[in-house]
């Protein structure tokens, strides 16, 4: 059942699911709350921390993946994680609509990943979901928030404190609040 909802999530659909989907979808919201505790509340080797990691994600991980606990997930099995990944504390990853994170990416302290929100219409307020994707060699700054359906292209800076709601191009910096493009990430590379 657990896939039917992972598949009905990813559609990014927003009217109700069925009472056996929203039964799955909760109970996979405590075993992610279960992992998260375990996760959060003791000290972990960075091998223990990888299973764990694996074990939310439902992905096994490489062992270039690091998170700097506490970290934070609603749902854990629709966060797909690239190899080299970091993720520093204090991270929340509200993950229903799917999370993608390619390949050498950075993200600091307290970054909010956010695939859900609600409709303006108060009598059609149910769920709607759309993916993140970050592209490789993506730099996320602290206190970043990344809102549903934004995709972050390759090699491009999220600046700290950064409100992203709509999709950043590659090789750009971007900053504020709602995030503008303050200027281009220079990609050529020394001989």
């Amino acid at each position: 059942m657990l896939e039917t909802v992972l598949s009905y999530l990813n559609s990014g659909r927003g009217e109700q699911m069925t009472e056996e989907m929203n039964l799955a979808s909760l109970a996979q919201t405590e075993k992610a709350t279960q992992q998260t505790a375990l996760l959060n509340n003791a000290y972990h080797t960075h091998e223990e921390i990888v299973r764990i990691m694996s074990e939310i994600t439902g992905q096994e991980l490489d062992d270039s993946f690091r998170v700097f606990p506490p970290f934070y997930t609603d749902f854990g099995r629709n966060i797909h994680l690239g190899k080299n990944v970091f993720i520093n504390s204090g991270c929340h990853f509200q993950d229903q609509g799917g999370v993608f994170i390619g390949n050498d990416v950075l993200i600091g302290h307290n970054v909010v990943l956010a695939t859900v929100d609600h409709d303006m219409d108060p009598y059609d307020r149910h769920n709607h979901y759309a993916p993140i994707h970050i592209g490789d060699r993506v730099w996320i700054g602290s206190s970043a928030v990344i809102t549903k359906g934004v995709t972050i292209g390759e090699n491009a800076v999220v600046a700290a404190g950064a409100v992203v709601t709509r999709d950043v191009p590659a090789n750009t910096v971007v900053g504020g609040v709602p995030a503008r493009v303050i200027k281009v990430v220079n990609v050529e590379r020394p001989e």
